[in-house]
């Protein structure tokens, strides 16, 4: 039998490859009513343009029904419809090979980057949580997220600033965002005298304010590489202050000296990109600072990008702006109102319940901000998500309840399993929507082109809120149908293990894309 990890990418790229030159043709299918009766389609109109009269030739057929390669999924057949070439794969034999190596679609598709490396810098930390508006909230959530994914594929990242402030630890905690905390600050003895000499011919001699050092003239800056790259025009000067060099000084030195343990590659900040991910409302001061660390600094970072997060606006919420203690304090609110109303008591104070009900305010807060793109605004999800992971775990436990009492045999070796009596669209639906593409996703969440031109830079931080959205309605509405755990005769064994394999591989991909924001999963709601 042959073996190695399927992939949707490699099976779209050989099915475009058999078609002969040209640009890509074929599509995935993902709606369950298009899968009843295929899973890839080349549209009528694209093999218009690309064949004479739209005519499929014979050996394209030919080449299409006999794919295969280093991840390509085995093709049962190849009609043409009025909608164009519908093909099918061979689904016992999908289910095998993917359900039999379920670990090899929990990591990344492709292999680790070793470079280059990734200084993410989040200045909405440098205050305290009570001043923490909503879109710095985002540009918080945004940073913790594409850090998980980054490292997950490979990729060397740091995190600045350091959090100083007491309670904004805590805050951060609550979140389970998991940021560096320091005590001390970095010198700023070199930045502040390299300052003084830019600033010695522009300084009228006249009084300045506390933490004041001077005005420094960042119009040639702006001119030079800045217009090109996308800065504001109007920076054409900064007013240095001892807090902006703390900020630099620190920025400095992450980019200078990586813990022993990154992975190797070029020293200094040739071989790391510097992504600043800030609100709206903080990009001009970050521009600004970016002028000023290769006006101060010699060794500054060649690539500096902006990963901007828009506004946010809480649906349900007071008409009165909210800090972001506020917004946590409404959604808990709203999730212990909620579970009072389900369980007919009041459960908030309950120790069992505190914990589970700040998962939910935190899965509630981290779908909301990040299922769409940073720039756009978002929706409710996290507890539906939850609420099936719980479900899961349910499953689970009743399984093993009723094996212990002697109604169920132990689970068999995966290898013995029947995946043909796999026949539910239902259980077709969760593998190639679900389990099959995952590692290709966990791979697009961490793609930053940053050798793009321009100062912006786009994040796909909203693909793993959605993926998992769609995950759960799929399982839910295959739970509420189909009854997994089944009556105790032996007959019945050979189905109901499948489906628990097949579950269980659902399982680890929820548990994985929860882990990706930082999400524990949940046994019970």
């Amino acid at each position: 039998m042959a073996t190695g990890r399927l992939g949707v990418g490699e099976t779209l790229v050989a099915l475009n490859a058999a078609l002969g030159p040209g640009g890509p043709v074929w599509l995935k299918e993902t709606r369950a009513r298009h899968l009843r009766a295929r899973d890839f389609l080349a549209p009528r109109g694209a093999l218009r343009a690309r064949f004479e009269d739209g005519q499929v030739p014979e050996h394209v057929f030919r080449a299409v029904a006999c794919l295969q390669g280093p991840g390509v999924a085995p093709v049962l057949r190849c009609v043409s419809t009025p909608a164009g070439l519908s093909l099918q794969l061979h689904r016992p034999a999908v289910f095998e090979r993917v359900l039999r190596a379920v670990a090899a679609y929990t990591a990344p598709a492709t292999p680790a980057s070793l470079g280059p490396r990734v200084l993410l810098h989040c200045p909405a930390l440098r205050g305290s949580p009570c001043a923490l508006r909503l879109s710095q909230l985002r540009a918080v959530l945004v940073a913790d997220h594409l850090a998980r994914a980054l490292r997950a594929h490979g990729v060397c990242v740091r995190l600045v600033p350091a959090v100083r402030d007491l309670h904004m630890l805590t805050f951060l905690q609550q979140l389970r965002v998991d940021w560096p905390c320091a005590s001390e600050k970095a010198s700023t003895e070199t930045l502040r005298s390299r300052a003084l000499r830019e600033l010695t011919s522009a300084h009228d001699g006249g009084t300045l304010p506390p933490g004041v050092l001077g005005r420094l003239c960042l119009k040639e800056l702006v001119e030079e590489q800045g217009r090109a790259a996308g800065y504001d025009p109007s920076l054409d000067n900064c007013l240095v202050t001892e807090d902006l060099l703390s900020v630099l000084a620190e920025l400095q030195q992450a980019l200078r000296y990586w813990p022993e343990d990154s992975y190797p590659g070029l020293p200094g900040a040739d071989s790391c990109t510097v992504v600043h991910v800030v609100s709206c409302e903080e990009e001009f001061q970050q521009q600004k600072l970016d002028l000023l660390w290769w006006k101060l600094d010699d060794q500054a970072p060649l690539r500096q990008k902006h990963l901007v997060c828009g506004p946010v606006k809480v649906a349900g919420a007071p008409g009165t702006l909210m800090t972001a203690p506020e917004y946590y304090k409404f959604r808990h609110a709203q999730v212990c109102k909620a579970s009072a109303l389900k369980h007919s008591e009041d459960l908030a104070q309950d120790p069992a319940w505190i914990e589970i009900f700040g998962i939910l305010s935190v899965a509630t807060i981290k779908f909301e901000m990040l299922s769409t793109t940073p720039q756009s605004q978002g929706t409710k999800s996290g507890t539906f998500v939850m609420y099936n992971c719980a479900r899961l775990a349910t499953l689970f436990e009743s399984y093993k309840c009723s094996m212990e009492q002697g109604l169920y045999p132990t689970f068999p070796p995966v290898s013995s399993l029947d995946f043909s009596l796999l026949h539910d669209e239902g259980e077709w639906l969760l593998l190639f929507n679900s389990v099959l593409p995952f590692s290709d996703l966990l791979s697009q969440t961490a793609v930053l082109d940053c050798t793009a031109p321009g100062l912006h830079i786009a994040a796909r931080t909203e693909m793993m809120c959605k993926f998992l959205v769609q995950l759960s309605m799929d399982f839910s509405s295959y739970y509420n149908r189909v009854h997994v755990l089944g009556e105790p005769r032996p007959h019945l064994f050979g189905q109901m293990f499948a489906r628990l394999q097949l579950l269980r591989a659902v399982r680890e991909v929820l548990h994985t894309g929860l882990a990706m924001l930082g999400l524990p999963p949940l046994s019970h709601i």
